[in-house]
């Protein structure tokens, strides 16, 4: 029988097929060895899942959850949640890939700190991997400063699954469910700490979910009105600012590649 994982990672699938096999590669890599690998096949469309499947039934480290209907990445990693094993719960999107001493440096700054989350730098990597930009993390982020701008790369976070109960989970917003999330936690933590490693390449897509601006303000408006509770107008300052940090934080991302 296996031992018990110290971390689950819990990656999200809805055709990644062309990143797949990179990300899995990075994770099967690490130096830390202490882990599961739990894949959530979120597709109605079953024409990649023998590939997922191939892929995951080379290494027994690896388990696939195949949702029945389309949930989306939030709902679909809070099954898997349910279904982890770790005491840490580390996040990955299907196309990003992680630094070989990502778990081993990650979790030994959580435990020497005492920490219940915490995240990383990360650079920017285009479809080919090709490196575009950076991104460096606060060490310390309050609610106040979260509100204004969501500043953590959802692939380079680590949480101690004790504090994700459940209230504390991801949301049914498309994009956003990450940032919602963040915001929950930190009214416990008071502040979620950043650790200044680069430790994972985040990809940027022109045509994922996350880079459509339409959709990315009707999320942020529902995360500030419907789940944060601020009036209409209160929200609709409040999504508007959020859109100008990210601009803005783009072109800082960009301008310090070099």
């Amino acid at each position: 029988m296996n031992k018990i994982p110290e971390v689950s990672i819990i990656i999200p699938y809805h055709r990644k097929k062309l990143f797949f096999q990179k990300i899995i590669n990075s994770i099967l890599k690490q130096t830390y060895k202490k882990f599961e690998i739990i894949i959530i096949y979120d597709d109605f469309n079953l024409g990649e899942l023998d590939f997922v499947k191939k892929i995951t039934n080379m290494n027994s480290k690896i388990r696939l959850i195949i949702n029945k209907k389309i949930l989306g990445p939030g709902l679909s990693r809070n099954k898997a949640i349910l279904s982890s094993r770790g005491k840490y719960i580390a996040f990955c999107d299907a196309d990003d890939l992680w630094h070989k001493e990502k778990l081993n440096l990650q979790l030994k700054f959580m435990k020497k700190n005492s920490l219940n989350f915490s995240h990383t730098n990360y650079f920017v990597i285009d479809k080919n991997g090709k490196k575009i930009g950076k991104f460096q993390s606060k060490f310390k982020v309050n609610y106040a400063e979260l509100l204004k701008s969501c500043d953590i790369g959802l692939s380079t976070v680590m949480i101690r699954k004790r504090i994700l109960q459940k209230n504390k989970i991801f949301c049914k917003l498309k994009t956003k469910e990450d940032f919602k999330l963040w915001l929950k936690l930190i009214k416990k933590e008071k502040n979620l700490i950043g650790y200044n490693k680069y430790l994972v390449s985040w990809r940027y897509l022109k045509n994922s979910l996350s880079s459509s601006i339409l959709q990315r303000f009707f999320d942020g408006f529902r995360l500030y009105n419907t789940y944060e509770k601020y009036d209409f107008f209160t929200s609709l300052y409040y999504v508007i600012r959020l859109s100008c940090y990210a601009l803005i934080k783009k072109i800082n991302i960009y301008q310090t590649h070099g």
